[in-house]
């Protein structure tokens, strides 16, 4: 039981410290901006930064679970279908987010209740650095080659062909060349990290302190 609850432990942070970075960057409207100034994106979409900030604030206000309406002023039939299947991954990763921290407070309170809090600390500290060793390799296979491993996140992800936009008319894929992605998943795995990083950092210092309190009751005794 406990073994299995450690487990969960280490997935359930995982998942919704990754959830957790994928909104925080993907809902980042600046990060938008500086990107359509890096890559010229108004040239290539014969639309002003000012026209180009509405647009952007619907698509992030549909991505937080708003309506259709928010995109059909500005997208076609097919970008709007494809975004519906968008929507859909971040509604599950929502839910994966919550269910993450329901499990997450749950063992909380069990290795709390039970005396257990250093073990949960030592769970953290060492069982996170999977995720060290699974982003190293997904970072190599990225850098040799993005746009094919895109490819296959699309194809796993998406049971239609819908996210094949074409950049002679579709402004979506304007809006959102290659390198946007590129920079937005360096964001979020930056992001990942940082919250790997604090966690286990507060787990260390959590175990040292443990250490050292029963060490002065050794010595008192």
């Amino acid at each position: 039981m406990k073994k299995i609850l450690m487990f969960l432990m280490v997935v359930s942070v995982s998942l919704t410290f990754l959830v957790f970075s994928i909104e925080r960057n993907a809902y980042n409207e600046d990060y938008y901006i500086r990107k359509y100034e890096e890559h010229d994106i108004e040239e290539l979409t014969q639309k002003s930064l000012e026209e180009l900030k509405p647009i952007t604030n619907n698509l992030i206000l549909y991505l937080k679970g708003g309506e259709n309406d928010l995109l059909r002023p500005h997208f076609n039939e097919k970008e709007i279908l494809h975004m519906e299947d968008v929507k859909e991954l971040f509604n599950l990763a929502r839910i994966i987010k919550y269910t993450g921290i329901i499990i997450i407070i749950l063992g909380v309170y069990y290795f709390r209740k039970n005396k257990n809090m250093v073990l949960l600390a030592k769970t953290f500290l060492y069982g996170l650095f999977l995720n060290y060793i699974l982003l190293t390799i997904i970072g190599f296979l990225a850098y040799k080659d993005f746009n094919k491993y895109f490819t296959y996140f699309h194809l796993i992800f998406f049971t239609n062909d819908l996210w094949i936009l074409d950049p002679n008319r579709d402004l979506m894929i304007q809006m959102l060349p290659e390198e946007f992605f590129i920079g937005m998943a360096t964001n979020i795995v930056i992001s990942f990290l940082v919250y790997l990083a604090i966690l286990q950092i507060v787990s260390y210092l959590y175990i040292r302190k443990d250490k050292i309190k029963n060490e002065t009751v050794i010595r008192k005794s």
